[in-house]
């Protein structure tokens, strides 16, 4: 407002002294006035001219600042600072639980007794289910009957032979009667263990396939299927350009569409080899089940934390542009001027990883300086602007 004040009193004056100039002129003649006269008069014209265009200048230079500052291109702009960076891969995952067996016999007979059901929960160690055992149990007591009287007879002949009575014959015969029927009798404790089923691990009965009275084949005829849902974990395939960033102990995040839930966790293992047909490792995260709600084969998000830069400088992928060679660079305010004015200066910068519309510059911007925001379609290098001050 100040501006215009005075430059409007300037054109007043300019406007009264060329009225003065008009009526000078128009007044006094030239005829009857000698040569020193005139000298004079011109003197005094010339410098009343001279001090127009002076004020002139003043006015003209008004006028462009005025002009130039109306016709600068309005832009918002933001301060670079640091901030920390972590960037996430997220990927396809399953739910699994290493304590999942489904049970085949050893023992081939027909299942006579089952001592669980569906749904309950048992120890390990506890007794399952019991398979006919063909006759076995008899052979037993008739091989233990047969052992006793082979470890009697060797031992009196042991002791005959420690008095250096009988041939040594006869007490290597004793000796490896008694060694056979001794291993006689453990092997039939093996198989008609065999007869018997129980739990490997603590968990619940999931399912029983076997039917009381059906026959049973070792290998081929399931019994029944045990599951522990305390140990649970996420498995996924990662790039094996990943290797080197993704380690045990990686932050993770754990997610369950079917079950709404989300789980902070980490890695604690990595695979030790690269699948050959997608090149990819396995990793594993670990889960809480505290209500047994996760299943074994859900389908999941696996989020691992591959980078974290505590002190990065992050902008939006928006204010990014890229020139003819496909290098990206962004504009930078400098040269401040009063009333927010500034000159746009282009700087190539170098990118990094990028999280939810925000790029990370590795190079090409420190902390503490203007990036230009709305209105950069706008701008070319070397540009004057006007900064709006949200």
């Amino acid at each position: 407002m100040k501006k215009i004040i005075y430059t409007l009193g300037i054109s007043f004056l300019l406007i009264n002294c060329s009225q003065e100039m008009v009526d000078t002129s128009n007044t006094n003649g030239v005829e009857g006035i000698n040569l020193e006269d005139l000298n004079i008069q011109k003197a005094n014209y010339t410098q009343q001219i001279n001090d127009l265009k002076l004020e002139l200048e003043k006015i003209n230079s008004a006028i462009d600042a005025l002009g130039s500052s109306e016709k600068r291109t309005l832009i918002t702009a933001f301060i670079t600072e640091t901030q920390s960076f972590e960037h996430q891969i997220e990927i396809q995952a399953n739910i699994k639980t290493r304590q999942n067996v489904l049970i085949y016999p050893e023992f081939a007979g027909r299942l006579i007794t089952l001592k669980v059901v569906e749904g309950q929960n048992v120890k390990k160690g506890n007794l399952l289910a019991l398979i006919d055992d063909a006759g076995i149990t008899d052979q037993l007591d008739q091989m233990i009957l047969q052992l006793n009287l082979a470890k009697t007879t060797f031992e009196r002949t042991q002791r005959l032979w420690d008095q250096k009575i009988g041939s040594e014959m006869m007490y290597l015969e004793a000796k490896t009667r008694y060694k056979a029927a001794q291993k006689q009798v453990s092997q039939i404790k093996q198989q008609l263990a065999k007869t018997k089923i129980y739990a490997p691990f603590n968990g619940v009965i999931d399912e029983i396939q076997a039917r009381l009275g059906s026959n049973l084949i070792p290998g081929i005829t399931p019994v029944l299927r045990i599951v522990n849902l305390n140990t649970m974990f996420a498995e996924s395939d990662v790039p094996e350009n990943y290797l080197s960033n993704i380690t045990k102990g990686s932050k993770a995040k754990v997610s369950i569409p079917a079950l709404n839930q989300i789980q902070n966790t980490e890695i604690h293992q990595t695979g030790n080899f690269i699948t050959p047909s997608n090149r990819t490792f396995r990793v594993e995260a670990r889960l809480e089940n505290p209500k047994g709600l996760i299943k074994p084969n859900l389908n999941a998000r696996l989020s691992i934390m591959d980078y974290f830069n505590p002190e990065a400088i992050m902008i939006p992928l928006r204010v990014v542009r890229e020139d003819a060679k496909n290098q990206p660079y962004v504009f930078v305010l400098s040269k401040p001027e009063k009333d927010n004015g500034f000159t746009t200066e282009q700087r190539m910068v170098t990118l990094g990883k990028t999280k939810e519309e925000m790029v990370e510059i590795i190079d090409g911007l420190t902390t503490g300086e203007l990036v230009v925001e709305e209105g950069v379609s706008l701008l070319v290098t070397n540009q004057k602007v006007k900064r709006i001050l949200e």
